[in-house]
């Protein structure tokens, strides 16, 4: 593996990162399974982790704290907190009240005094993100956290913290987790060039848009698959699938499998520092890590803009964000009686 920098913290991490979500309950919950996996990972090179509280409410964690045990220190991991852990209303969110608590039960999963990058989940519109930065510079300066973080902030929110982290002379975020593959590329226009300017380190989720770029979801064909079973609606979107009709040829013709292009693709654009891959498997594993040589000519990157422009989404992935102003409807329609002109 080649290490990159994130951002400009001077860690060193590799450009795949080792997502942990399917690792418990929603994936695969044989824990020796992987942990086998996870140090399979590790002797290949990669050096980044990734997991969070909400990751099978916890046994994500505990499954990596097993798996790093003599190894932590050659580990650079990252984790997050903001999705609920609870019916408690105070269980969530970016509140100081939270944030302490959630750090205290990660540490606690995953049998590590710090973790090297604590993430925000999701922005949170009822929290004022000085409350939150003080919590975390706090944190930073207990020794509990090396570094923080965002995950699908909009590039306004970022530029805000960064603002408010200044004035305030507050830790400020210094990487970010938004979803990027060949079908989301939205994150092109703002939040990339936003990291970039702000040395932030991207590393970005569904590099292989939530399983479509894997090649076993096709047109006209009822996929047999993990994911399946969730009923997510990207996988069956019309959109998508005809774009992901028209990069299987291209991939063919280029000789690779599609997911080496699509992890190629995710890497090579110079606002990305890592691009998280989930394995459940051991095969997807492997899978993933024959491809960690591909390097995408300059030809194959404009046929693939020539598919789909840069700046731009085909569909949604489930998991993306929507901030309120898009979820509520409220917030994007006047009352009957002001909508008229006269």
């Amino acid at each position: 593996m080649k290490y990159r920098t994130l951002g400009r913290t001077g860690i060193k991490v590799s450009p795949y990162c080792l997502g942990a979500m399917m690792f418990g309950a929603i994936g695969n919950p044989d824990h020796d399974d992987s942990v086998r996996i996870i140090h399979k990972a590790l002797d290949a090179g990669i050096n980044f982790v990734d997991t969070a509280d909400a990751y099978s409410r916890g046994e994500s964690e505990e499954i990596v704290g097993k798996a790093l045990k003599g190894r932590r220190d050659d580990v650079v991991l990252a984790t997050k907190a903001h999705l609920p852990m609870g019916d408690d209303p105070n269980q969530r969110g970016n509140s100081r009240r939270w944030l302490v608590r959630a750090l205290e039960d990660s540490l606690r999963r995953l049998g590590t005094d710090h973790v090297d990058l604590f993430q925000i989940h999701r922005p949170a519109p009822d929290t004022d993100v000085e409350e939150t930065l003080s919590a975390l510079t706090d944190l930073v300066r207990a020794g509990k956290v090396r570094a923080i973080g965002t995950s699908s902030f909009p590039a306004s929110d970022i530029v805000e913290a960064q603002w408010v982290a200044e004035r305030r002379g507050l830790m400020r975020f210094r990487s970010e987790q938004p979803t990027y593959s060949i079908l989301n590329r939205g994150i092109e226009r703002e939040v990339l060039p936003v990291c970039e300017r702000y040395g932030m380190g991207a590393l970005v989720y569904s590099p292989l848009a939530g399983g479509l770029l894997t090649g076993r979801y096709r047109k006209g064909r009822q996929a047999d698959s993990h994911r399946a079973a969730f009923g997510f609606k990207h996988l069956s979107d019309e959109r998508r699938l005809d774009t992901v009709e028209q990069l299987i040829p291209l991939a063919e013709k280029a000789g690779m499998p599609l997911t080496h292009l699509a992890m190629a693709f995710a890497i090579a654009h110079p606002g990305v520092t890592s691009a998280i891959i989930g394995p459940r498997t051991m095969a997807h594993l492997d899978d993933l890590l024959a491809g960690a040589e591909t390097t995408l000519t300059d030809e194959i990157l404009d046929q693939i803009d020539a598919i789909v422009p840069p700046g731009t989404d085909v569909g949604t992935l489930d998991m993306a964000y929507n901030p309120p102003a898009i979820q509520e409807t409220a917030l994007r329609r006047r009352r009957p009686d002001e909508r008229s002109a006269a």
